[in-house]
């Protein structure tokens, strides 16, 4: 028997509302998603995301919509408001598509990026950022935290990539013993079968992802989205142009950092830096 439909919610937003309308329109024709995916040039599984507003629908999508259903542009209208709101949830959505990202590549400029942080760390991490928070919150937060990192111990685990700023191995939490622990997390991490890391040195200057963050995730069918992060908020993008700025600007950086051998002995130059706590 087939599986019953998903509860749509198209009063949540423009993408909800887009995935709702598709699914009246296709189920008014009689269709299936297969059927559907055979008129369009979206795959069945992409289809099925779209309309429970999983996925951004792809550029091309709206106008053939409008042309298959005879639906006076409300496809493409909805499309454009898509574009232009603000995604309800756009950090928890970004973990769930991190949590199903086959490949995960990551810029940062000032902090080592969640996924890598040792638990003294992160706990220092945030106690800088919430000063005013119970013991209780930190603790949920590790938490937290340490749930996203079994991706990398998955099985299969994604392939992993990150440029750290040089400034990630100076800028020290927690202390000197603190920071030694993380840097040799690093070490360990710094090429493995699926994951590497590289330094961008601070001889490279400037460059278009500085004073941010970028995760760049490639999902199982091929489609990528980013999440650019500053201070206090985060943007997820899946339109393809914007999406495929990012991903030149992460590549044009890669090309400019240290190799992961080289990135390696900086970041072990920066271990040996670090003084000892007993004799400063």
């Amino acid at each position: 028997m087939p599986q019953p439909s998903a509860q749509l919610t198209p009063e949540r937003s423009a993408r909800h509302l887009f995935g709702a309308k598709l699914r009246w329109f296709r189920q008014s024709k009689g269709w299936s998603l297969e059927a559907l995916a055979s008129r369009v040039r979206v795959s069945r599984a992409h289809l099925a995301r779209i309309e429970k507003a999983e996925y951004m629908p792809p550029p091309e999508l709206p106008a053939e919509l409008d042309q298959l259903f005879n639906a006076d542009g409300i496809f493409t209208q909805l499309y454009a408001l898509c574009k232009r709101e603000a995604h309800p949830d756009q950090f928890r959505r970004r973990m769930e598509l991190e949590a199903l990202a086959t490949i995960i590549r990551e810029y940062t400029s000032q902090i080592v990026p969640g996924l890598l942080q040792t638990e003294a760390y992160a706990r220092a991490l945030f106690r800088t950022n919430t000063p005013k928070a119970a013991d209780e919150r930190i603790d949920e937060l590790w938490a937290l935290r340490l749930g996203r990192q079994a991706l990398l111990s998955g099985s299969p685990p994604p392939d992993y990539s990150v440029i750290l700023d040089e400034a990630v191995l100076l800028r020290a939490y927690g202390g000197p013993a603190v920071m030694r622990e993380q840097l040799g997390k690093l070490l360990e991490l710094s090429l493995t079968p699926t994951s590497f890391i590289q330094v961008l040195p601070f001889s490279h200057g400037g460059h278009a992802l500085a004073g941010g963050s970028l995760s760049l995730l490639t999902l199982d069918s091929g489609q990528q989205v980013a999440y650019e992060e500053s201070i206090s908020s985060g943007t997820l993008l899946e339109e393809r142009a914007e999406v495929t700025e990012k991903v030149r600007a992460y590549d044009l950086l890669s090309a400019s950092a240290l190799s992961p051998v080289e990135s390696a002995a900086l970041i072990r130059a920066a271990m040996e830096a670090l003084p000892d706590e007993h004799h400063p």
